[in-house]
């Protein structure tokens, strides 16, 4: 089974950025493979902007490079190669002064017709600037969007000016917020899951779920992001956006239609009904931590603090949190997250956890009875599990066990699923802002964190530790644990 391809619209995509490391590892592959898939028209190119003065000929060697790192060898075909180096263009351009941009608009000129898109591959600070001077000469047409990427901001007021900034250039129905973690299959058919089909909607609530998981997992340490990693940490880096925003999927309501604002507005009333965390409550509600030396995958690792070079840093390499949601639909369930590097695997995952049943029917001699659980996996292998009870086969009488009912994307559709990236470009060409999110979410989302984060500086929280190659800090599992419950990987 194969899935169809529609062409796009004739486009040009301006990479701000495009000599950087997002773009050769993401953004350059992705659209390699839609070109590849035959999904992008003769009419599409992809334009690289940067301070380097690398040249056309410079640039496509770069582009060559990137492709034969990030894509497999066996999927380089000579002609999809050509055909693609083809469409690519360079422009240097200083972004804060004035070289490079009448170059820049006289290019873009010539695909007047086109769709338009700007890639912000680059430092928040340099989405005004870079904004202004799109306006300042005039490169602004019906059919332009910009994407940016994250972080925005590092907490609601930074935030809220980068919004401010390039909503003074754009509209808001022509920023694209991008978090990748959207473009997963696996997110897209957990929709498909819950409002499709009859069997799960009406479980879906505090009268069958018992609690909910999020996992964000990393085997791997900050390596060379340390400098970023620094001032960010793994709330801003990945809770207040890629957690957060698989918290609002599984938890909203249905939305009336299956469309950009219909579906955000779903998402932004579970961001308004989320129970404040703050200094009262923070100590009990949330746990954060510092990886130091250890061993992942039987190879030792370094600490946080040597692979950063500084032994005084406080930032936050894990966090557990136990989150609520305040409404009828999700009254008294706990919404467990977690994120971390230096852990036992990469894996990222969401967990429905069922009810037990209400009354048990069998023996002892049957065994214990296992709650059904719903696993959707983000990575590294796409897929959906459903957890049951059956009776073991065989003639020695009722004995039970739980079983997966398992479904990896990749088995049963016979296809590597497409690279978030692929889904999302294509999502930006076609104007189609489902999987973005919109100014008040984000602003809703740093109204939940910042407090704390403002909790965790008055309080002095402690700072726990723990061994790379390990789940995290016992603090987290103490978190859940008080609750009755436990982490997935420890309950098998």
């Amino acid at each position: 089974m194969s899935s169809r391809t529609i062409q796009v619209s004739a486009f040009d995509l301006v990479v701000f950025g495009g000599t950087g490391d997002l773009a050769a590892r993401k953004l350059l592959p992705a659209m390699f493979q839609r070109d590849r898939a035959g999904q992008l028209p003769d009419e599409g190119r992809i334009i690289g902007v940067s301070r380097r003065a690398l040249g056309h000929d410079g640039y496509l060697d770069f582009v060559k490079k990137s492709l034969s790192t990030y894509v497999k060898a066996s999927e380089l075909e000579p002609e999809a190669l050509k055909r693609f180096l083809a469409r690519v263009h360079f422009v240097p351009v200083d972004v804060t002064g004035e070289s490079g941009w009448p170059e820049l608009a006289s290019l873009l000129a010539s695909g007047n017709e086109a769709v338009r898109c700007f890639y912000f591959a680059v430092s928040p600070d340099l989405f005004a600037p870079i904004s202004e001077r799109i306006g300042q000469f005039g490169l602004i047409t019906d059919h332009s969007r910009v994407v940016l990427e994250k972080p925005l901001g590092k907490n609601g007021e930074s935030a809220h000016a980068v919004n401010e900034a390039v909503g003074k250039v754009f509209n808001e129905h022509q920023i694209y917020r991008i978090d990748h973690y959207l473009g997963k299959e696996t997110v897209q058919n957990l929709m498909a899951l819950r409002f499709a089909n009859r069997l799960f909607e009406p479980l879906w609530n505090s009268t069958h779920i018992d609690h909910v998981q999020i996992t964000v997992a990393e085997d791997i340490g900050v390596g060379d992001r340390g400098g970023y990693y620094d001032t960010s940490g793994a709330m801003r880096d990945m809770l207040q956006n890629h957690i957060m925003q698989l918290l609002c999927l599984t938890a909203m309501e249905p939305p009336d239609a299956f469309e950009a604002d219909a579906v955000r507005d779903e998402k932004l009333k579970v961001l308004k009904a989320l129970k404040r965390i703050d200094e009262r409550n923070a100590e009990h509600m949330t746990v954060r931590a510092q990886y130091r030396a250890g061993s992942v995958g039987g190879q030792p690792s370094a600490g946080y603090l040597e692979d950063l070079g500084n032994d005084t840093s406080s930032t936050e390499t894990f966090v557990a949190i136990r989150a609520e949601i305040a409404n009828w639909r999700w009254a008294g369930v706990p919404f467990y997250l977690r994120t971390g590097k230096r852990l036992t695997k990469r894996t990222s995952e969401i967990v429905v956890n069922f009810r037990p049943i209400s009354h048990n029917i069998f023996d002892a001699t049957a065994g214990r009875l296992s709650q059904n659980r719903l696993i959707l996996r983000l990575q590294p292998d796409e897929g959906v599990t459903l957890e049951v009870t059956i009776k073991d086969p065989g003639p020695g009488g009722m004995r039970l066990r739980r079983i997966p009912l398992d479904m990896s994307f990749v088995e049963t559709f016979g296809v590597s699923n497409p690279d978030a990236y692929e889904r999302l470009l294509m999502d930006v060409i076609r104007g189609n802002q489902t999987l973005f999110m919109r100014a008040d979410e984000v602003a809703a989302a740093w109204q939940w964190v910042d407090p704390i984060h403002a909790a965790w500086a008055h309080n002095d929280q402690r700072m726990h530790t723990y061994a790379g190659g390990t789940w995290g800090p016992s603090a987290a599992i103490a978190l859940i644990e008080r609750d009755g419950r436990t982490w997935l990987e420890d309950s098998e």
